[in-house]
């Protein structure tokens, strides 16, 4: 793929190979080209090299016929409406074998006979199931969704028992299905190809998530708020064992003091005491010196 870019006119010149083309179209699996006019009932550029495409849609296109629609063998999603089709439904069922919803809104369908060649559908797709292995998963792939919105045929009357009764293998029609029960959300689901969500829905997926990482914050917040307790309490523990620690030292001191102070007490108590036997002793010495002294004066 070459380009070319002519900087006076800002003309990009776009040469595309032919193994490119066919590169690119076999790799497409949607195509929307709504409001693009057709040409003799042809839509220029929608050929059968798109091999992989699953859901086409061609709004408001101009088609009277879908007789020149390309062979998409893995197409299961066809948008027509609003366009001016009446009949010529047989080609679908050769062109379009895997097709499941199929959407005519706006048409100008008229008879129920116009229906008919719809179920070649479901005998296509039963007989390409007979043929696989007795023993394979493989689902019956045969139209499950029809839309004929603003089509005459509508007002015809038992239009919905009659379109049932022709096609038993239709799920719904026009969104309900046989009981009148609306189609659910998850039918928007077509094989592998999914419409984007509501905006409701992914709100209320963002909510539940922010919902769950709050809750998760909150139980986080709340372990750390316990731990901060427990770690405040065995603080608190330790520091009223220091306190009375230091009490038990405080007292254990003040009694060793008390002794101390008593047993020196007593010392110069006996000290005291012993000074004075002594001075008694040497009293008594000097007053029995001082008798005797005495007696020897009286016997001279």
């Amino acid at each position: 793929m070459n380009s070319n870019a002519s900087p006076s006119t800002n003309l990009v010149v776009l040469v595309i190979e032919w193994l490119d083309v066919v590169l690119f179209t076999s790799q497409v699996r949607e195509l929307v080209l709504d409001n693009c006019k057709a040409n003799d009932g042809k839509i220029e550029g929608l050929t059968d090299e798109f091999v992989n495409l699953e859901f086409l849609s061609l709004i408001s296109v101009g088609l009277f016929s879908v007789s020149d629609l390309p062979k998409l063998p893995k197409l299961k999603k066809l948008e027509l409406s609003d366009n001016r089709i009446f009949g010529g439904l047989d080609r679908l069922a050769e062109e379009l074998p895997s097709l499941t919803h199929l959407n005519l809104s706006g048409n100008k369908l008229k008879d129920i006979s116009t229906l008919e060649p719809l179920v070649d559908l479901f005998i296509m797709a039963y007989a390409e199931l007979r043929t696989s292995t007795p023993y394979t998963e493989k689902k019956l792939d045969c139209l499950k969704s029809l839309d004929l919105f603003g089509c005459e045929v509508t007002n015809l009357n038992d239009y919905r028992e009659s379109v049932f009764k022709l096609l038993p293998q239709l799920s719904y029609l026009d969104g309900y299905d046989r009981e009148d029960q609306e189609a659910p959300d998850s039918d928007v689901e077509v094989d592998g190809v999914e419409e984007a969500p509501d905006s409701d829905a992914e709100v209320d997926g963002v909510d539940k998530e922010e919902e769950d990482e709050e809750g998760e914050d909150e139980e986080e917040e709340e372990d750390e708020d316990g731990e901060e307790e427990e770690d405040d309490e065995e603080e608190d523990e330790d520091e009223d064992e220091d306190v009375e620690g230091e009490d038990d030292e405080d007292e254990v001191s003040g009694e060793e003091e008390e002794f101390g102070h008593d047993g020196e007490v007593d010392e110069d108590e006996e000290d005291e005491d012993e000074d004075e036997d002594e001075e008694e002793e040497e009293s008594g010495k000097g007053e029995k010196r001082k008798r005797e002294t005495d007696d020897e004066g009286e016997d001279d």
